[in-house]
């Protein structure tokens, strides 16, 4: 009985037990069944709100088109303004890359085959002919250049010699066709760190997002084959191309001014050289150098960085005596002097500056008159001019033919110049900043700055803005023509008349003879300058002459500028007789009647 009872309870125990292990289980499998159900909903919020942005876009890719549309550059020209006919001065145009699989190449015999076929094609020199060599037989490379920027004629030679590993990739180019001339005004295209094109210096840098053109897009969907699901939602937006740009420079013009400044440069021994030549009837620029230049097609092959900088418009230097009619045309249109107004010259002028103003090789001219004083460059004598009118006038006088401020032009790297030092010394009295400003020293100002301000000279007294974009060619046809703009008057057109008569004097009489153009009035004015260094002036001189004509109807107004020249002391003998060179190729260019 006792033997019994013992089983009895030892069953019980065992079915406790196992009722205890049961809801155990259970409670095991309540608490998995748990996290996982929390695991899936963590899961679907991440991937439903966290990452939706990423499956979408993953789908998209499975299933979605997705396309941006390059616009194509806007082009650049330049014309014949005689005929109208228009060239080229940056395109777009596909060249070829040429280069070696050399797994394809199998043996040394194959490779000396290639090198002579290339030989042949490119004209290689012995030297270069075992350096392709060299190139093509390294049996690993799949990718070895060999030529670039390689015309598609070129390419299909090298087809027909069917070489073998020889292939070719179509790169897109910005090609320049006139190379080096007109560099400094086009600019040229670089490369981003993307590898995405952009406009630098010149044209190409001022006008980069219009010549860009604004990019496209396309947006669909796709069946799993790849092809577009016609029924489904897209977006097209087409891509907008670039504009293109007629410029005002003369073709021929541009190239042969060019190539008789580089002359006078290397004849006069001088580091650089600037022309400017411009239609004072209307401001529009017909040719613009700076020297050194450079071929735009190889950009990166130049000394220094320096060179891209276009000397015309970025560099303001002081101009010496070719501002005195600046000064004198304020004095004439305040009625304060006279063509005839006679001053006394004593050779130097005390008690304003540090040091006695003198004139160049301390000449002096005694009793002479206003006319005098421009057609022998007196410095003593344009002081007296400014004492006439006082400083707080000729500052005006100044900022109202333009200077001290960018003309605006819509080229890349324009620079204002200075007048800050007409604002020392607050009054009207002469001091010795106006006093030395008369004959264009202690100011700058840049060679399309006094090419502005002698067009106000040349045409009635009225200042027009300068412009060196002719026509913006849009996409969709719409062509913007720009036009002739007046800024303000600054001379009555009876103080043109008498300043002009005065400037003719200069080069009929005066200092300036070698400036002539036989059967032509011309009328100009020399500058030699001394160039400021860290300690004071320097002997270094920049050489200026600047002029117009024909008088009664003037179709040019020109500036040369020589930096530095070795040979010939002064611009008498350097930039005038450069400027009366180009000036008789204008107007014979033009077609311009003689008058005399």
């Amino acid at each position: 009985m006792i033997f019994f009872v013992s089983r009895r309870r030892v069953r019980s125990a065992q079915r406790v037990r196992r009722s205890s292990n049961v809801d155990s289980r259970l409670r095991l499998v309540g608490i998995i069944c748990g996290l996982f159900a929390v695991l899936v909903g963590v899961r679907l919020f991440v991937l439903m709100i966290v990452e939706h942005d990423v499956y979408t876009d993953i789908a998209t890719g499975s299933h979605g088109i997705t396309q941006r549309l390059i616009p194509e550059r806007g082009e650049i020209f330049i014309q014949d303004t005689r005929t109208g006919d228009e060239f080229p001065l940056a395109i777009n145009k596909d060249q070829f890359i040429v280069f070696a699989d050399t797994r394809a190449i199998l043996d040394d015999e194959m490779a000396e085959d290639v090198a002579e076929g290339l030989a042949e094609v490119f004209s290689y020199d012995d030297e270069k002919k075992f350096s392709v060599y060299l190139q093509v037989n390294k049996r690993t490379d799949p990718y070895e250049p060999l030529e670039k920027n390689i015309e598609e004629s070129v390419v299909e030679v090298l087809r027909e010699l069917d070489l073998p590993g020889i292939s070719y990739v179509r790169v897109p180019r910005r090609l320049y066709p006139e190379k080096h001339i007109a560099s400094h005004v086009v600019g040229f295209v670089g490369k981003t760190e993307d590898g995405g094109d952009l406009g630098r210096y010149g044209i190409e840098g001022y006008w980069q997002q219009e010549l860009a053109g604004n990019a496209g897009v396309f947006e669909g969907a796709k069946t799993a084959g790849g092809r577009w699901i016609s029924i489904a939602g897209r977006l097209f937006r087409p891509a907008e191309d670039g504009v293109d740009l007629l410029l005002t420079i003369d073709r021929t013009l541009q190239f042969q001014s060019c190539e008789m400044l580089r002359e006078a440069m290397e004849l006069y021994e001088a580091e650089g050289a600037s022309l400017i030549i411009m239609d004072p009837r209307n401001g529009a620029i017909r040719a613009m150098c700076s020297l050194p230049d450079f071929d735009v097609n190889d950009y990166s092959q130049v000394v220094s960085g320096n060179v891209y900088n276009n000397k015309a418009v970025f560099a303001p230097y002081e101009i010496g005596s070719i501002f005195k009619p600046i000064a004198m045309g304020a004095a004439l249109n305040e009625g304060a002097v006279t063509p005839k107004t006679v001053f006394h010259d004593s050779g130097s002028k005390q008690d304003i500056c540090q040091h006695p103003i003198t004139n160049a090789d301390g000449k002096i001219y005694g009793d002479t008159t206003m006319t005098g004083v421009l057609e022998n460059s007196i410095n003593t004598g344009m002081v007296y001019v400014v004492e006439q009118i006082g400083k707080k006038v000729f500052r005006e006088y100044v900022e109202q033919f333009g200077f001290g401020i960018k003309e605006g032009i819509q080229i890349d790297t324009e620079a204002s110049g200075t007048i800050d030092s007409l604002s020392e010394n607050r009054g009207d009295n002469i001091d010795c900043y106006a006093a030395t400003a008369s004959f264009g020293q202690g100011i700058t100002a840049t060679p399309l700055q006094m090419v502005s301000a002698y067009s106000a000279i040349a045409t009635g007294g009225e200042l027009i803005k300068p412009y060196i974009v002719d026509e913006v060619r849009h996409s969709d046809g719409k062509v913007d023509k720009t036009k002739r703009t007046a800024i303000r008057r600054v001379l009555t057109p009876r103080t043109s008349t008498f300043l002009k008569g005065m400037l003719v004097n200069v080069i009929d009489s005066g200092q300036a003879k070698l400036a002539r153009a036989p059967g032509y009035y011309i009328a100009g004015k020399t500058g030699t300058a001394q160039i400021p260094g860290p300690g004071g002036y320097t002997e270094d001189t920049n050489h200026s002459f600047i002029g117009f004509g024909p008088v009664d109807n003037p179709a040019f107004v020109m500036l040369i500028k020589l930096e530095k020249p070795k040979s010939g002391r002064f611009s008498s003998v350097t930039a005038a007789p450069t400027f009366g060179k180009i000036a008789q190729f204008l107007l014979e260019y033009y077609h311009i009647e003689p008058e005399r």
